[in-house]
């Protein structure tokens, strides 16, 4: 059964969204509800699988992390794809990974110092077993990069 969210809820999530550290008491104060109510909803859309829990945004640009590539990764047989994935989740700058239909098996978002960097990273990449060849895609600029943007948009 799907939780349905009603007005409350989705102001609630509006102000979270904002600021993911923003505490129930000051939610409830410019709801004008009681704190518990705010704590109430929040537990009721964590039970229901809507809030996975609170995340921090990262800049790596400022840790020195400026390089960006997507790698189109494909298998050499398809039932390979849960071990594969395995093992990219051991390489600590692969930050996504998405097991995809059409050309690719895995498709994967990897952040690295510079392209010396990178091309090591596409190298462990590449010797995993079972990777047959990868195909790297350097970003330029990431012009958006929100995941809680599409709650904007979500109608109640």
């Amino acid at each position: 059964m799907n939780y349905q969210l009603d007005d409350i809820d989705k102001k609630i999530l509006d102000f979270l969204v904002e600021n993911t550290r923003m505490p129930f008491t000051e939610i409830a104060k410019q709801m004008d509800v009681s704190a518990g109510t705010i704590h109430v909803r929040v537990k009721k859309m964590e039970d229901a699988g809507i809030i996975l829990g609170s995340s921090l945004s990262i800049d790596y640009s400022k840790l020195d992390y400026n390089f960006t590539a997507f790698i189109g990764i494909l298998l050499t047989k398809s039932n390979h794809t849960q071990e594969v994935l395995k093992q990219l989740s051991l390489i600590p700058n692969v930050v996504e990974a998405s097991v995809t239909s059409g050309k690719y098996n895995i498709f994967c978002k990897m952040r690295a110092k510079n392209t010396e960097d990178a091309k090591k990273i596409i190298y462990q990449i590449d010797d995993i077993q079972d990777v047959m060849r990868t195909e790297s895609m350097i970003s330029m600029e990431e012009y958006i990069s929100d995941k809680n943007r599409l709650i904007n948009a979500v109608s109640i």
